[in-house]
């Protein structure tokens, strides 16, 4: 099979991200995070994001996510997220444990992002003893249909968190193709829009296996150190993977990385949508394509040997995914393929 758009998982890793790892595995270093890679990361992500962070690393963007709820709800808490939310559907439960039991409230839309005012009027039971206590509110950018939450969209989600005495947690897989579709600042897609704590991704965009849990209140830290360390993502080698993020986001390489494949996404959008019988399921924004699909499409295109994504979400659209590295010739054969089929 050809899993070519079938996740921008099976992409290998950038030029620039695996020189990095090359170069650190240079001599000997401190362990556990106290090496010159993670420092310089830091100090490189404060200037990225424009005020001080704390930063903890981990492989994964489970773990990431995981616990990064972990440090925002009690084990009696409540998390609102999404009914399509990475979090809720395809985690294993790995928040639920990580808290020590916080409950996830899913939310549902027709367009994969939660909308403010729905947010407001459903929130309940703060001081309640029988209820669990409203904690997190956890937004996806870009989110699982391939949309883009707006600005307007984050900061009325963060007021409205904030003001039922919530925080907010935005999981950042695909931040990079949302900043790149937004054109923002990452300082004005995240803190200074209201959001507390983002898990910043790197695998999707360019690395071997580099995510970042980002904290814009150091007060908000805690214990989480002690929980990073439980949880096993305190890595002993941790240059390997400050090195990847270090190059990740210096001289734009995740910018031009995830420009690329939200360029790529748009003209597969456009070819696709172009036939009469393929309808997209949501308006693309990032780098993730959604189509309905007939019957007899998804059986000849799986029959001309690529790996068709039909589970993803509800399992009424088919999904395509580009990458940083993405060919414009794939594209065009998967159209051409088509047409043959309709010609």
């Amino acid at each position: 099979m050809n899993a070519l758009f079938a996740s921008d998982n099976v992409t290998s890793a950038c030029p620039e991200v695996m020189d990095a790892v090359i170069n650190a595995n240079s001599g000997i270093s401190e362990s556990y995070g106290e090496d010159e890679w993670s420092s310089r990361l830091k100090e490189k992500l404060s200037d990225v994001f424009e005020t001080n962070v704390e930063v903890f690393l981990t492989v994964s963007g489970t773990a990431s996510n995981a616990l990064a709820l972990s440090a925002l709800a009690p084990v009696y808490g409540k998390i609102y997220c999404h009914e399509l939310s990475h979090i809720n559907t395809d985690e294993c439960g790995a928040p639920e444990l990580f808290t020590g039991g916080a409950k996830l409230n899913p939310m549902r839309s027709s367009n994969g992002r939660i909308n403010a005012k729905e947010l407001d009027e459903i929130v309940r039971g703060s001081g309640n003893v029988h209820v669990t206590q409203p904690s997190v509110v956890s937004i996806t950018q870009s989110c699982e249909t391939g949309t883009v939450y707006q600005l307007d969209e984050i900061q009325e989600i963060s007021k409205i968190a904030h003001k039922h005495k919530m925080s907010v947690h935005m999981d950042g897989a695909r931040f990079a193709n949302g900043l790149v579709s937004l054109g923002e600042s990452p300082a004005e897609m995240t803190w200074k829009s209201g959001v507390d704590v983002l898990t910043l991704g790197g695998t999707k965009n360019g690395c071997l296996a580099a995510e970042a849990i980002i904290f814009f209140k150091p007060e908000m830290v805690g214990n989480f150190p002690f929980l990073h360390k439980r949880s096993g993502q305190l890595l002993s080698k941790m240059r390997f993977i400050s090195s990847q993020l270090n190059a990740y986001v210096s001289n734009d390489v995740w910018i031009r990385n995830a420009s690329h494949a939200n360029a790529m996404a748009k003209k597969l959008s456009k070819g696709l949508n172009a036939f009469s019988n393929i309808n997209l399921a949501y308006p693309t924004e990032s780098n993730e394509v959604f189509v309905h699909l007939p019957r007899d499409v998804i059986d000849y295109l799986n029959n001309a040997g690529y790996d068709i994504n039909e589970e993803e979400l509800d399992g009424k659209a088919v999904r395509f995914v580009t990458a940083w590295n993405t060919d414009q010739n794939d594209i065009t054969n998967l159209l051409d393929k088509l047409s043959q089929k309709y010609g």
